[in-house]
């Protein structure tokens, strides 16, 4: 651009519509009357319906951070990708948040305080404008008509001179233009982009202090990035330094893919006039990998997290393997900080809620998800939940992923909780069996699956003869004795009666004059029931599932076995 540019000419020439000035929205979006220390904190996400784990991640510690503060924690949706935005997108982001707990102070929904709104970046087009207009008052700013063609023409040229690939310095064609030309070009009807024109220079570099990574020092914007595409829309460098300053942000938390953008978004917030909020660059979530070489040789390596390779990698897994969000968010926080089990053990009756969360304390590089440590928190977690507390997370989640667990729940609840307590508790101790609610079906079939849809698959051993079983399990059928108080009692009873010790200790000391022991007996009858050889207390199944089941059940195994 030529140095005698009349740069208040040129804004009006490009923006003769826009009147506003960055004076109105400092005092359209004042700064926030807030305590000392407050943080202001958003989840900023994309509406394209799919969230990623390390976003839930990233609002789990922007949240913490502004709620252990005394802060303000908001949604702003970055919505000018149009051709990614998925119907109904923002709705899903807030009602996943929501599922853990996440919930926000301020946002694009209902009930919402206005004083910063609005919070979609498409209707804050006029905003960024004003913005982009003062800096090119300023002469920070220029329109730019290089095609794509011309583009490719200075990377080729770069390339072969072998230097930084960029539009910037002497590369910057469009900066040369005078007002005549641009004038014409505009009067041509030639589509354009708004540039910044970076003030940086080679050689120079910024300072930083992280406050996970410590202090580092990276080169200098001098790119002359686009600010604003051909169709008016911002970029996201752009964009993101507007929002955040009028809506008053002060701690952006963020993946460490941003971290390289550090300097020119510095940059950018310094030619604005506006105040640089603080940035923390969290590490990825990553897993740990196996490959195997040409010659057979495995070799672990660590990798990100993928959309395209991992299940687990998106939120919506574990809201359909029925996870608790408490659990979930226990467990990243023990991601975020190693400390925090050491406080879980020491204070086992509080939540995350009152756990202090510090960056510093957070890992540098990447951490591994351990879907075992998941679960053995999960199974932690929901061991501590009354059966009430069980039940009314069980019929949420079933609600929307099994209809059948769904329909029982809500049709015999009284039923229901005795079924929580079989898998809960064992005489006076905590199972901890259940690490999330798709885990009933699979390890409690025999008391959730529906008759017609129970496939058991008996778990007998070889010692038992079919005719063996069958004189059992017929025996049984005669009286179906239910009453659980009694219960063992009575199986002693016939058992003795077809020749089965019923003393353990006894039938060790002289098993030659046994068929076997009482724990045969009721194995038996267990299998024949539960498919299984270990289960809860089998009185209280029998008595769950009715009388007229039982005797099903006792008749299916029976025909499994050919009798």
């Amino acid at each position: 651009m030529a140095d005698k540019m009349d740069y208040n000419k040129l804004a009006e020439l490009i923006f003769p519509d826009i009147t506003g000035t960055v004076d109105d929205l400092e005092a359209r979006f004042p700064k926030r009357d807030l305590p000392e220390g407050a943080k202001v904190t958003r989840f900023a996400p994309s509406p394209t319906g799919y969230m990623h784990i390390g976003g839930l991640y990233a609002a789990m510690i922007s949240r913490k951070l502004a709620k252990q503060s005394g802060g303000v924690f908001y949604l702003r949706i970055e919505d000018t990708d149009r051709k990614r935005e998925l119907e109904n997108g923002v709705e899903e982001i807030i009602n996943s948040l929501n599922k853990f707990d996440l919930g926000f102070d301020e946002g694009p929904f209902e009930g919402s305080p206005v004083t910063y709104a609005p919070y979609k970046q498409s209707e804050r087009k006029e905003i960024y404008q004003i913005c982009v207009k003062k800096l090119m008052q300023e002469g920070y700013a220029y329109p730019d008509f290089t095609t794509a063609e011309e583009l490719d023409a200075i990377r080729a040229k770069q390339e072969a001179a072998k230097v930084d690939i960029g539009y910037y310095g002497e590369y910057a064609v469009g900066r040369n233009l005078t007002y005549e030309q641009i004038e014409e070009k505009l009067a041509a009807g030639e589509p354009y982009v708004v540039r910044l024109k970076s003030p940086g220079e080679a050689g120079k570099t910024v300072v930083y202090s992280d406050p996970i990574r410590g202090k580092i020092e990276m080169p200098e914007n001098m790119m002359d990035v686009v600010l604003l595409k051909s169709d008016g829309i911002p970029t996201y460098h752009f964009a993101h330094a507007v929002d955040d300053h009028f809506m008053r942000t002060n701690m952006v938390i963020r993946g460490d893919e941003w971290l390289a953008s550090y300097p020119l978004h510095k940059q950018l917030f310094e030619l604005c006039g506006f105040e640089l909020p603080e940035y923390a660059h969290i590490s990825p979530i990553m897993k740990m990998e196996i490959s195997v070489d040409e010659d057979g040789n495995e070799h672990q390596h660590k990798r990100k997290l993928s959309k395209r390779k991992d299940p687990e990698a998106a939120v919506g897994f574990y809201q359909e393997q029925g996870y608790p969000s408490e659990s979930v968010l226990e467990y990243l926080m023990t991601i975020a900080n190693s400390n925090y089990e050491e406080w879980h053990a020491a204070n086992p009756d509080k939540t995350i809620d009152d756990f202090t969360l510090s960056l510093a304390k957070m890992p540098a590089s990447g951490a591994l998800f351990d879907m075992v440590k998941l679960n053995d928190v999960s199974k932690e977690m929901i061991s501590t939940f009354s059966e009430e507390k069980c039940y009314e997370k069980i019929m949420a989640w079933a609600k929307e992923f099994d209809e059948k667990l769904y329909e029982f729940g809500t049709n015999d609840k009284e039923s229901f909780l005795k079924t929580i307590s079989l898998w809960k508790m064992s005489g006076n101790k905590v199972r901890k069996d259940v690490g999330k609610w798709s885990d009933l079906a699979e390890m409690f079939g025999y008391l959730y699956v529906p008759e017609d849809e129970l496939k058991l698959s008996y778990e007998v051993d070889e010692k038992y003869n079919a005719d063996q079983m069958a004189e059992i399990i017929n025996e049984y059928k005669k009286d179906l004795f239910l009453d659980a108080e009694n219960w063992f009692a009575e199986m002693k009873v016939m058992g003795d009666k077809l020749g089965y010790c019923p003393n353990v200790k006894e039938y060790k000391k002289n098993p030659d004059a046994y068929k076997g022991s009482i724990t045969d007996v009721c194995t038996i009858v267990r299998v024949a029931v539960t498919g299984k050889k270990n289960s809860p207390d089998l009185a209280t199944i029998m008595n769950v599932i009715g009388k007229d089941r039982t005797i099903g059940r006792l008749d299916k195994f029976l025909a499994a076995i050919g009798k």
